[in-house]
């Protein structure tokens, strides 16, 4: 994966075991972020049923594993998805255990033999695996901040992902204050520093108009900017709060219902 060019690639984040949104919704999105960290996926079946959901809508989909155990990231990449996401990944030392995990020989000791790329690939996807499955790792700690660089450097990583929210943590915020430029910029621009030295793809999350052009100024690659938890939570609030709004005026009219000229719903689901 070298010498990306910076054509903003943006990403939806899934967190429930609920492959109909994926079909739903996926096809708006150019990637697929299903987390197997913090979401409620309970394990193979449920992140094998959601890749297979993204293979449908022909979208790529990177699975973030809860650890940087072998097994795990073996396992992900058996489901045929696009690549595995790593998270808190501080050291060189850490990439390349993870590299290890997630590339074949000679480049690392991945174990040959998933059903699922075999299937749909054939017994030879070992040949391009190294280089079109990919490996993020999240950098999610000062210390992982400051080794941007060599990180970007190990042979097999082939992007950068930052996370806002344990960066924000680790920098004494709340975790209910607004991402923003003050806190983020810095952050960024040594991730996106990183990856151009080393011919890698920046990752990053960003919602909102403030975020979104900072990261893309900055020269993010690929940009998280929605999710299934938003799309699900604040739509539901918008639609509770003016239904309740609507029947609350409604009921405080005195005229007489009339039908004549009732316009019909222009939403369809």
């Amino acid at each position: 994966m070298s010498n990306p060019s910076h054509e903003i690639k943006f990403g939806c984040c899934f967190m429930y075991p609920a492959p109909g949104i994926i079909e739903r919704v996926g096809a708006d999105w150019d990637w697929m972020w299903i987390d197997g960290q913090h979401g409620q996926l309970g394990g193979y079946q449920d992140i094998l049923a959601m890749v297979r959901a993204s293979n449908l809508i022909q979208r790529p989909a990177y699975v973030r594993v809860p650890a940087h155990e072998t097994g795990w990231i073996s396992m992900v990449l058996d489901t045929n998805a696009a690549g595995v996401i790593v998270p808190q990944v501080d050291t060189v030392e850490q990439a390349q255990a993870v590299v290890r995990a997630a590339k074949f020989p000679p480049l690392g000791n991945r174990s040959y033999g998933g059903r699922r790329p075999i299937d749909m690939l054939g017994r030879l996807y070992s040949n391009t695996a190294n280089t079109d499955r990919m490996l993020i790792c999240q950098i999610e700690s000062e210390e992982a901040l400051e080794n941007a660089d060599a990180l970007a450097a190990v042979d097999g990583v082939d992007a950068l992902f930052l996370g806002p929210d344990d960066m924000m943590l680790r920098k004494g915020y709340a975790m209910d204050q607004p991402r923003s430029i003050e806190v983020m910029a810095d952050c960024l621009s040594k991730v996106v520093k990183a990856c151009e030295n080393h011919g890698k793809i920046a990752v990053s999350v960003a919602v909102g108009d403030e975020m979104i052009s900072l990261s893309a100024r900055l020269g993010v690659h690929w940009i998280v900017a929605g999710g299934d938890v938003p799309f699900l939570a604040n739509t539901s609030k918008e639609a509770s709060k003016a239904a309740r709004e609507s029947a609350t005026a409604a009921l405080a009219r005195t005229d007489k219902v009339s039908l004549e000229g009732t316009a019909q719903p222009k939403t369809i689901y």
